[in-house]
């Protein structure tokens, strides 16, 4: 990226945190609907790579199908991107009612016992609402990672957006990461990744919708290291304006095999749990890029290529 590509990307976001979060929530909503539709319709390759996704998880989908539920993928992309320039706009009132958690006991009760907790989502919905009511509803701050972007000037919009939303955000490279999300566990805090996709050659193979994908082994790993509760999280949209979600069971550490061996057990168990959320909703799966090691160039590692992205 050029340094006047880095300059009007900036702009926009920038464009689109200071303008959408002024707008009647309303006519947010139909302007992120109206450019869902137009960059559906333009197919591009973030488009067609959805679209290619989507029929790993509905393979016996037709053609007519996963064009449908691509269009929808999009507006729910959109929603997430309006939603978050408005966020921190929203009242706290306004954030405790536009999320709705079920079997939310497995995270209270893994706080309360003082444990840590890290809770490991894919690429569903809306992640930074679900993160804004954890700090607004449970009064809980937590620890995230995120990867660093392009231009330095939007990262920091970013990490500024995520801390005023009350999250501790870490940069992902650096290598001191892990260390400081294994004491915020040790401290029996929070700690939150979005780990659906690897973002380095050191990631966990799994089968993931029959094939074979590549996902972070850092939230087995931190399980492992600091004796921390592993629950896998799911969101989705319904026809409200409430986002739900779901808290999974406790993925255990295997009481058997070596560090590697446990963490691929538990990153597959990991990979389980995001797909029964991501076939259940598949349309609320922001996936725009590459993710399947069989559509990704030999020996390469997943580059970042959604400034959302963050986490393992």
């Amino acid at each position: 990226m050029t340094s006047l590509q880095e300059r009007i990307t900036d702009g926009l976001y920038g464009l689109g945190w200071g303008t959408v979060k002024a707008l009647p929530e309303p006519v947010a909503t139909r302007l992120g609907r109206t450019i869902a539709d137009a960059a559906w319709r333009q197919r591009g390759k973030g488009v067609q790579r959805l679209e290619s996704n989507y029929a790993r998880v509905l393979p016996d989908a037709s053609p007519e199908r996963l064009a449908e539920l691509s269009r929808a993928g999009m507006r729910s992309y959109l929603r997430y991107w309006m939603e978050s320039f408005r966020l921190p706009a929203w009242s706290p009132e306004r954030v405790r009612d536009g999320f709705d958690a079920k079997d939310l006991h497995f995270l209270t009760d893994g706080l309360a016992a003082g444990k840590g907790v890290v809770l490991a989502l894919p690429h569903l919905a809306n992640w930074d609402l679900a993160g804004a009511w954890v700090t607004t509803a449970l009064k809980t701050p937590f620890t995230t990672v995120a990867e660093r972007l392009k231009p330095e000037t939007l990262y920091d919009r970013f990490v500024a957006y995520r801390e005023g939303l009350g999250m501790e955000v870490l940069p992902h490279s650096g290598g001191s990461a892990f260390g400081t999300l294994a004491r915020r566990l040790r401290d029996g805090g929070l700690v939150c990744l979005v780990a659906d996709r690897d973002l380095s050659a050191s990631g966990v193979e799994v089968t993931f919708f029959g094939e074979t994908a590549r996902m972070p082994a850092g939230p087995a790993l931190l399980a492992q290291q600091t004796g921390a509760l592993l629950l896998p999280v799911t969101l989705w949209y319904d026809d409200s304006p409430v986002m739900r979600g779901r808290v999974h069971p406790p993925i255990e550490v295997p009481e058997t095999g070596t560090r590697a061996e446990k963490a691929s057990v538990m990153t597959q168990a990991l990979a389980d749990a995001f797909a029964t959320g991501i076939a259940e909703h598949p349309e609320d799966w922001h996936m725009l890029q590459r993710l399947w090691l069989a559509d990704l160039d030999p020996g390469r590692a997943p580059r970042n290529e959604d400034p959302r992205e963050g986490a393992e």
